[in-house]
C-alpha cells in the first residue's frame, strides 16, 4: 500500500492560535491529520522565513495528534504572496527540485491554506501533472465540537477535467487574473485601459510577434513590458532573460556594439569579444525603449533581427543567432517619423503589427485613487513602514488630484514622488491635512500654478511671470515650444535631435545638445531646470 504524502503550505492566519487556547480553533494543517480517513504518513510543510516559530509549534501539535506522521519544513521566500508571476515560479522550482517517489507514495496538496493566488497556482501545477497529485479540500466543522478537537472534514478531488467541468471552469476562469497581473494588481477603473489590457493579454500569451507600446513618458511603458516577461516566463512560454535597452543613450559604433556585439579588434579598444544585448535576449523578451531615438543604420539591423533572427556582430564575418520577443516603446509618433525620413518605414511596419498607446494619469483620472493605494503599498515594502491617510487628508488630495488644472506632467512617476514625499513626512504613519496642503502647493508650484488654481503660461512657470513677461512675443513663442520638446525627452541630445532635426539633414555630425544648451543660455535656462519634477 501506498504511503500518503500531503504538500501544504503554512496557514499563518488559519493555523495561528493564542498558546493557551490554540486547540479551541479549527486549524487546517492540524485537522487534517486528525481526519479518521486519511492515515498521513509526511507533510511537506511550505512556509517562509519568518514563520519558523508557528511552523514548529504545529509541527508539535501534529504530532500530539498523529505520531506517526512525519513533518518536512520547506523554507520558500516570498516577497508578495498575491503576485501570480513570482508564486508560480517559486512552487514550480520547488516542484522541479522535489522527488516524487509515485512507486510507494501517493501525494495530495493542500489548497486550504495561503493566498488565493497560491490556491491558483497549485491547480495549475496538479492539472499539468508537474505536481502528481489530486487536490485535498479541508473545511472547519459547521458545529464545533470541542471533544473531537475541532477536526472538521475534508474532500478530496482528482483533476480528471472530464468529472469536474464546473471546478475546472471556475479555476480557468480565476487562472485569468493575467489581466490584474499586469496591471501589477490595480483595479484600475478607466474603460480604455482595461479593455487595452484585455487585447494584450491576449496578443502575448497568444503570439510572440513584436510589440509596440507608445505613450507620454512615466505613463508605464516599462513596467508594463517587464510584467509582459513577467507574465510569459511564469507560463513557460520563454526561457530566456528581460534585457531593457535606452535606445536614446546608443549612437555610432557604440550602438552596434551594444545592441549587435562585437568580435576582438572590430575597433579600437575592442579587446576582447562582446556577445550584444540582442545575443543576450535570446530566449527572452527585449524592451528597445525609446526606439525613436535610435539611428536608421541600427533600425536596418534590428528590423533583419526581428525577422530573420540572425545579425552580423561588428566587425565579424560571420551570422549569429537570437530568437527573442521584440517590445518596443516611444513618446513619438512614429507614423510623423516615417513621413520626415527620421524611422524606417519598414520597420515601423512591422512594428505596427499590435501598436497600443497608453494613455497619460491625465486621461485615467479615476485610476488616480486605486494607484495612490498602490503606492502607499510599494513604500510599505520599501521602507517597511506602513503609512495611511486620515479621512479628510485623502478626500483633500483626491478632489486636488483629479482637478481639471492637475497636470500631473509626468504621469505616474509624479504621482510615485508625490505618495513617496507624503508617508516620508507623515507622523506616526498618517498622512494628514497639513501633509497634504503641503505637497498640494510643491505640485502646484512645479506645475506653474498656484494654490491649485489654473496653471498659467509654461513661462511664467518657470521663468517666473515678470521674466516671461518681458519676452518679446516672438521669443516667447519659440521658447515655449523649445520648453515643451525639453520636458518631454528623456535628455538634451534627444530634444535637440528633435529640435533640430531639418538642419542637421546632409549633415556628417552636429552636436544638438550644443546648440540647445546656448539656446537656453540666452534666456538664462538649462535643460536640467526643465525637466518635468
Amino acid at each position: 500500500m501506498k504511503k500518503l504524502v500531503v504538500l501544504s503550505i503554512l496557514g499563518t492566519k488559519l493555523d495561528l492560535g493564542k498558546p493557551e487556547r490554540r486547540w479551541d480553533k479549527w486549524r487546517p494543517n492540524v485537522g487534517m491529520c486528525q481526519q479518521p480517513e486519511l492515515d498521513i504518513h509526511r507533510i511537506e510543510l511550505i512556509h517562509g522565513p519568518r514563520d519558523q516559530k508557528l511552523a514548529d509549534i504545529v509541527t508539535g501539535d501534529i504530532a500530539a495528534v498523529s505520531p506517526s506522521t512525519t513533518v518536512r519544513p520547506h523554507v520558500i521566500r516570498l516577497s508578495d504572496p498575491w503576485d501570480l508571476g513570482e508564486v508560480y515560479a517559486a512552487l514550480h522550482d520547488f516542484a522541479r527540485g522535489y522527488e516524487f517517489d509515485l512507486e510507494n507514495e501517493e501525494y495530495l496538496v493542500n489548497i486550504t491554506t495561503g493566498t488565493h493566488v497560491v490556491q491558483i497556482c497549485w491547480f495549475l501545477l496538479a492539472e499539468a501533472r508537474i505536481v502528481p497529485a489530486r487536490l485535498l479540500q479541508l473545511s472547519p466543522p459547521k458545529v464545533p465540537m470541542p471533544e473531537e478537537g475541532y477536526a472538521g472534514t475534508h474532500k478530496i478531488v482528482d483533476l480528471d477535467l472530464s468529472k469536474y467541468d464546473a471546478i475546472a471552469r471556475r479555476f480557468a476562469s480565476e487562472s485569468m487574473e493575467a489581466k490584474a497581473f499586469l496591471k501589477n494588481g490595480i483595479a484600475t477603473r478607466n474603460p480604455g485601459f482595461n479593455h487595452m489590457i484585455d487585447e494584450i493579454e491576449k496578443v502575448v500569451m497568444r503570439s510572440s510577434a513584436p510589440v509596440l507600446l507608445t505613450g507620454p513618458t512615466g505613463a508605464g511603458k516599462s513596467q508594463l513590458a517587464r510584467r509582459i516577461y513577467d507574465l510569459k516566463r511564469s507560463q513557460h512560454q520563454m526561457e530566456g532573460g528581460f534585457i531593457e535597452v535606452n535606445c536614446a543613450t546608443l549612437r555610432g559604433d557604440h550602438a552596434m556594439s551594444t545592441l549587435f556585439g562585437h568580435v576582438k579588434g572590430a575597433f579600437t579598444g575592442a579587446a576582447g569579444d562582446r556577445p550584444g544585448l540582442l545575443k543576450a535576449a535570446d530566449g527572452g523578451i527585449l524592451f528597445l525603449d525609446e526606439i525613436g531615438e535610435l539611428g536608421l543604420d541600427e533600425q536596418a539591423m534590428c528590423l533583419r533581427a526581428i525577422e530573420e533572427k540572425r545579425f552580423l556582430p561588428v566587425g565579424s564575418d560571420r551570422e549569429t543567432t537570437s530568437d527573442f520577443q521584440l517590445i518596443a516603446g516611444t513618446n513619438r509618433n512614429l507614423a510623423e517619423e516615417v513621413r520626415k525620413g527620421r524611422f524606417r518605414e519598414d520597420l515601423y511596419a512591422r512594428l505596427n503589427l499590435w501598436t497600443f498607446k497608453l494613455p497619460s494619469l491625465r486621461e485615467r483620472k479615476e485610476d488616480i485613487e486605486p494607484n495612490l493605494e498602490f503606492e502607499l503599498g510599494r513604500h510599505l515594502l520599501d521602507s517597511g513602514r506602513k503609512v495611511t491617510f486620515n479621512r479628510e487628508a485623502r478626500d483633500r488630495y483626491l478632489a486636488f488630484a483629479s482637478a481639471p488644472s492637475s497636470l500631473w506632467s509626468a504621469n505616474f512617476r509624479d504621482l510615485s514622488a508625490s505618495v513617496t514625499r507624503m508617508a516620508t513626512l507623515a507622523n506616526e504613519g498618517r498622512i494628514d491635512l497639513g501633509v497634504v496642503e503641503m505637497e498640494i502647493t510643491r505640485l502646484s508650484r512645479a506645475w506653474g500654478a498656484e494654490d491649485g488654481g489654473e496653471a498659467p503660461n509654461l513661462l511664467a512657470a518657470i521663468m517666473g511671470r515678470a521674466a516671461a513677461a518681458a519676452l518679446d512675443r516672438f521669443d516667447a513663442v519659440q521658447l515655449e515650444e523649445v520648453v515643451r520638446v525639453c520636458r518631454n525627452s528623456p535628455s538634451a541630445s534627444a530634444a535637440g535631435r528633435e529640435l533640430f532635426a531639418a538642419s542637421r539633414l546632409g549633415k556628417t555630425s552636429t552636436n544638438d545638445a550644443d546648440r540647445l544648451k546656448k539656446y537656453l543660455a540666452r534666456f538664462g535656462l538649462r535643460f536640467d531646470m526643465l525637466a518635468p519634477r
